[in-house]
């Protein structure tokens, strides 16, 4: 069982460097398309239960403008990829019907209703829930398009993260032990919580610089393959686009190492403080 601190990272990290921002075109076309970014393909990968996502899209087309009803399309495309990208962990229940019993029930996953005073309620939100956890993202709008991949990924990552779930024992090795020693100087008068905390920070430090360096890397392979476009032959293009595949794969499994290494200190940190005199 992957431990819940990988989704810690995962979502923290996200807020302050999301490597894969161009998610939402393709880098051959510059065009929009639904393509996840290889730090949610990352989260996915991890995941070792069940996850459903309830996308309410109630809309009146009386009182939504076309814009809206295009974005809850859209929005819609990009969960269809979740769904694929989950190994089948991620179900997909949507509610676009107008009734009692669907307002009731996005009113209880925390949807916010809106445009009350221009006749029926509308809802456009989305609810995550993994083992009786939940994550909601109440009011969904156009203007914040480009932060939905994130937004989403980090509800996931935070119902995964929040579940009361026993870990089992993590093997500790004399690596993590020597590593827990360098990073926490003062290891006899720290407790374990602040120690725990103190690795937990510099985990997300080093998730963070991994995030940007594969960024850098993935902007200059796109960069190669828009060049690569205007050769006849394609052999160039296709080998640009491999490239391209494989700086996001390296990147999502060096954050996955992080994560697996963090944990392992924090195994080692607790089997210390537990012999310690």
């Amino acid at each position: 069982m992957v431990p819940a601190l990988a989704f810690f990272l995962a979502g923290a990290a996200m807020s302050a460097a999301w490597f894969c921002r161009a998610s939402w075109y393709r880098a051959d076309t510059q065009t929009p398309a639904m393509v996840l970014s290889g730090a949610t393909k990352a989260v996915l990968q991890q995941l070792d239960a069940p996850v459903e996502i309830r996308f309410y899209s109630m809309l009146d087309p009386s009182s939504v403008p076309e814009a809206m009803q295009a974005f809850a399309g859209r929005v819609d495309q990009l969960l269809s990829q979740y769904e694929q990208a989950g190994g089948g962990r991620v179900r997909v229940a949507r509610s676009k019907s107008f009734s009692n019993p669907s307002a009731r029930a996005a009113e209880a996953d925390g949807i916010n209703a809106f445009n009350n005073d221009k006749g029926a309620s509308c809802f456009l939100g989305i609810a995550v829930v993994c083992e009786g956890q939940k994550q909601s993202l109440p009011q969904l709008a156009p203007e914040w398009e480009q932060a939905l991949e994130p937004d989403v990924t980090r509800a996931i990552a935070r119902a995964v993260q929040s579940r009361p779930v026993m870990s089992p024992p993590v093997r500790v090795e004399a690596v993590a032990l020597d590593a827990v020693r360098k990073a926490i100087p003062n290891l006899d008068t720290v407790s374990l919580e602040a120690g725990t905390q103190m690795l937990r920070e510099a985990a997300l430090l080093r998730f963070q610089k991994a995030a940007e360096d594969t960024q850098s890397r993935v902007n200059e392979a796109q960069q190669r393959l828009l060049q690569a476009q205007g050769e006849p032959s394609g052999a160039g293009q296709q080998a640009a686009e491999e490239e391209l595949r494989k700086v996001q794969a390296e990147g999502a499994r060096k954050l996955q190492q992080i994560a697996h290494d963090s944990s392992t200190e924090i195994a080692a940190l607790q089997q210390l403080k537990k012999t310690a005199p």
